[in-house]
């Protein structure tokens, strides 16, 4: 079996919250898709005993060490010197690095400074782990028997790079990858993860494939996952159980692997050759920005109206002044005529609206914090969904819900639709 991998990211601004620690996630990600056992991942401060305390304890427990960030010219980019002191190596200077750093300068119009030096030293014994884009690159050594390190900067877009083209091959040509984990992620959206599970409890036992419930903002997953030699052997085991689950759940399965309730929702607006406007409020263009984040959006979504102010509901989409004042701008009728009203006037098969209470002001006994209705508005007639998702998750959540149960709802009429022919 092969060693395990620990993660190592360097930077104290990871530790401070001010950024979100990526690089970690898609490290995670890489190694089970390459079978390697993964067991441990730490975060350390640009503190040079710190970084040695974890040098330390992670030399003890696994063989594959990969550390991301402190790569960089400034003086708490730290890790390849500490590195160099741990295991006492000398720094030295690689004229080819140099020479690819003064290149890549050139190409900008600018001179490198002497602290780009820094970044041409590497520990003596090291190999050079390539940099294609930015000026620092990482280093793959072995300064011990049975330990490997992999150093990368913590830029994600580089770091990616750097992982495919120089480290995954090496990995394997070192006999890493010989047990590949393949699997399927099957997302839901409509049901609570418990009932979910119950439903699927008898899967959850199985050995090969293993099936997982974890859930994230509002949605289900089941991660359906084997060991197998290639993704061919791995589909034997894994598409039988899948195609269980889905008979099980039926209409809150909506999708899988990489796919959206935005994606799924295009594909079948571009299936049937409709199209789709919408008419927000309380998500302030949400619902548009899911939408238009999938590449060829525009073959579907004509576009949308934040009407937040009720003067531009009335005015933009033809809500009824009687009606915001007996019903209120938070009510089912303003939502339908709201979806009608962005249907109308934007010529399109669809039209979807959303309004409601945020928060965290603004609520009532009648109409707390989290109410919200949403409208869609279709070539049979116009509907209307209450939801109460409750103040105590917060604004930001309420308002994702709420994109993501609206994306739902025209997931399910258009299903419905194709099913009646």
């Amino acid at each position: 079996m092969a060693p395990s991998a620990e993660i190592i990211c360097v930077g104290t601004e990871l530790l401070l919250g001010e950024i979100l620690n990526r690089n970690a996630q898609f490290l995670a990600q890489e190694l089970a898709r390459l079978g390697i056992p993964h067991y441990y991942q730490t975060v350390v401060g640009d503190n040079p005993v710190r970084m040695k305390r974890a040098i330390a304890v992670a030399c003890q427990r696994s063989g594959l060490l990969i550390f991301t960030g402190g790569l960089g010219p400034t003086p708490d980019d730290l890790t390849t010197a500490v590195l160099a002191d741990f295991f006492d190596a000398p720094l030295v200077e690689r004229p080819e690095i140099w020479a690819d750093i003064t290149q890549k300068f050139a190409h900008r119009g600018l001179p490198p400074s002497e602290s780009n030096r820094k970044q041409a030293l590497l520990p003596r014994g090291a190999a050079i782990l390539p940099n294609p884009t930015g000026s620092a690159p990482g280093l793959i050594w072995h300064p011990r028997e049975g330990l490997t390190i992999l150093t990368f900067p913590g830029v994600p877009r580089e770091m990616h790079r750097m992982w495919q083209e120089t480290a995954v091959p090496y990995l394997i040509s070192q006999g890493y990858g010989q047990q590949p984990i393949y699997s399927q992620v099957l997302r839901f959206w409509g049901i609570p993860e418990s009932v979910l599970a119950e439903k699927v409890a008898p899967f959850l036992d199985l050995t090969r494939p293993t099936v997982a419930p974890y859930a994230g903002e509002g949605e289900v997953r089941l991660r359906v996952s084997t060991v197998a030699a290639s993704q061919a052997e791995a589909a034997t085991w894994i598409d039988p159980v899948v195609a269980q689950i889905k008979a099980i759940c039926g209409i809150h399965y909506y999708g899988c692997d990489d796919e959206t309730l935005a994606s799924v929702v295009g594909a079948l607006l571009g299936e049937q050759g409709q199209t789709l406007a919408v008419a927000e409020s309380c998500t302030g263009g949400g619902i548009g920005h899911q939408i238009t984040v999938t590449p060829g959006s525009s073959a579907y979504f004509l576009g949308g109206i934040v009407a937040y102010d009720n003067s531009l509901k009335q005015a933009l989409l033809g809500v009824e002044p009687q009606t915001l004042a007996l019903e209120g701008a938070v009510s089912a009728a303003v939502a339908e005529q709201m979806a009608v009203g962005v249907r109308s006037r934007l010529h399109t098969t669809w039209g979807l609206s959303t309004t409601g209470i945020a928060g965290p002001e603004g609520g009532t006994p009648e109409k707390p914090v989290g109410l919200v209705y949403i409208g869609l508005a279709g070539p049979d007639g116009v509907q209307s969904l209450k939801c109460e998702f409750g103040a105590h998750r917060g604004r930001d959540w309420i308002r994702l819900v709420t994109v993501l149960t609206a994306l739902d709802t025209v997931r399910r009429s258009l299903l419905s639709a194709r099913a009646q022919g």
